[in-house]
C-alpha cells in the first residue's frame, strides 16, 4: 500500500508536467532539510536557493526507502494498537484504572502510527510546500509520541503505587482519579503539539531548523531533554518497584520458592522493557540534541526508525502478554480459552 501511494504520487506529478525532466533531491545542489519523521518530506532546496515542498509540481522525488520502511512500520502500529482499542471497548470488564492506561497507550501509538501514514501520503500525494500540511504532521506526530511516552511513564507510576500503597491502591486509584491524569496527559500533548502551528517553527529560517523539520533546534532539544528526564525518572521507579518484589520475597518464607521464581521473572520483565524504551528511544534523543538540519539525513533515518519502533513493541509489552487481554483475544477469534491460559486476575503490580 505504501508502495502504491508512493508510485501515484509519481505517476500524478509525471502526468501534470507533461512528462518533462524534474530536478530531483538527487540533482545538483540538491540537500534535504527533513521534515518529522520522514526526511524525504522535507523539502528539497534546489540549486537556486529556494525552498519548495517535496511535493510540489516542480518536483518528483524518487521513492525513499526510508520513507516506505517508516510507511510500514506506521502500517503496523496502526494495526495493532486498533485491536488493543477494540478489545478494550468490547470487553466490558476490561475497565479497571490499568486498563485505562493500556487504552490510551494504545490511543496514543494508534495515532502515531496514523501520523507515519499521513506523513508519507502528504510526502508523495499532497503538494507539501503547503504550510497547512507540513504543521498537520508534524502536530500529530508530535502530540501522539509525547502521549505515548507519557502514558508509559503514568504505567510505570502505576505499578509502582500499586506495590508500595498495596492496602490502599484500590481506595486511592479510582477509576475517575485515572480518566483525570489521562486527560491531563493528553491536553499537555496537544498543547505541544500546537505549537508548531502558534509559530514555534522554522518555516520562515532554514537556518533554525533541528534535524526534524519545522522543528526548531531550541523546541528539538527541549523535548529531547524532557524525555531524558522521562527515562531516568523510570529507571527509579523500576528499581523501587524491583526492591519492594525483592523485600516482599523475603518476608513470605513459606512461598519462598514461588516468589523466588516469580520475582527474577518480574525483574528480566523490567529489564527488558527498560532496555527496549531506551534502545527506541534514546539514540533520536541524543541526536536531536547534538544534531542540526545540515546533519547527513541518513543519520536522522536511522534514529527516527527505531524511535518509532517502540510504538509497535508496547501492545506486546503492555496489551498482548496480559492474560485478561489474551482471554478476550481467544473468545473474540476462537470463541473458548485454551487450558493452560492463566485465569488468575492480572493486578497492576504484575509485570
Amino acid at each position: 500500500g505504501c508502495l502504491l501511494v508512493a508510485s501515484l504520487g509519481r505517476c500524478s506529478r509525471h502526468v501534470l508536467l507533461g512528462g518533462g525532466l524534474v530536478e530531483g533531491p538527487g540533482h545538483a545542489g540538491g540537500t534535504m532539510s527533513p521534515s518529522w519523521p520522514g526526511v524525504a518530506s522535507g523539502s528539497p532546496r534546489t540549486a537556486g536557493g529556494g525552498v519548495r515542498g517535496s511535493g510540489s509540481l516542480g518536483i518528483d522525488p524518487e521513492v525513499s526507502p526510508w520513507d516506505i520502511a517508516l510507511c510500514i512500520t506506521g502500517t503496523l502500529i496502526s494495526c495493532e494498537n486498533a485491536l488493543v482499542i477494540a478489545v478494550l471497548f468490547y470487553t466490558p470488564t476490561l475497565r479497571a484504572p490499568m486498563f485505562i492506561l493500556i487504552g490510551s497507550l494504545a490511543v496514543a501509538d494508534l495515532l502515531a502510527g496514523l501520523g507515519l501514514i499521513l506523513n508519507f501520503v502528504f510526502t508523495y500525494l499532497v503538494d507539501s510546500s503547503v504550510e497547512f500540511v507540513t504543521l498537520l504532521s508534524v502536530g500529530l506526530l508530535i502530540s501522539a509520541f509525547s502521549a505515548s511516552v507519557l502514558n508509559i511513564l503514568a504505567i510505570t507510576v502505576d505499578r509502582y503505587l500499586s506495590l508500595y500503597n498495596a492496602l490502599t491502591y484500590h481506595t486511592e486509584r479510582t477509576v475517575a482519579f485515572t480518566y483525570a491524569m489521562v486527560a491531563l496527559i493528553w491536553l499537555s500533548c496537544l498543547t505541544l503539539g500546537l505549537l508548531p502551528a502558534l509559530g514555534w517553527n522554522c518555516l520562515r529560517d532554514e537556518s533554525a531548523c533541528s534535524v526534524c523539520r519545522p522543528v526548531t533546534k531550541n523546541n528539538a532539544v527541549a523535548l529531547a531533554v524532557t524525555f531524558l528526564l522521562v527515562f531516568a525518572m523510570m529507571m527509579q521507579l523500576y528499581l523501587q518497584i524491583c526492591k519492594i518484589a525483592f523485600r516482599h520475597a523475603q518476608q513470605i518464607a513459606v512461598q519462598h520458592q514461588f516468589v523466588a521464581i516469580s520475582t527474577t521473572k518480574g525483574v528480566s520483565t523490567l529489564s527488558a522493557i527498560l532496555c527496549a524504551f531506551g534502545v527506541c528511544w534514546l539514540p533520536f534523543a541524543l541526536y536531536s540534541i547534538v544534531a542540526d538540519s545540515t546533519y547527513p539525513v541518513i543519520y536522522t533515518y536511522a534514529t527516527v526508525l527505531p524511535a518509532t519502533c517502540c510504538s509497535v513493541i508496547n501492545p506486546i509489552i503492555y496489551a498482548f502478554r496480559n492474560p485478561d487481554i489474551q482471554k478476550s483475544l481467544w473468545l473474540a477469534c476462537c470463541g473458548c480459552v485454551p487450558s493452560g491460559l492463566s485465569l488468575r486476575p492480572r493486578t497492576s503490580s504484575d509485570v
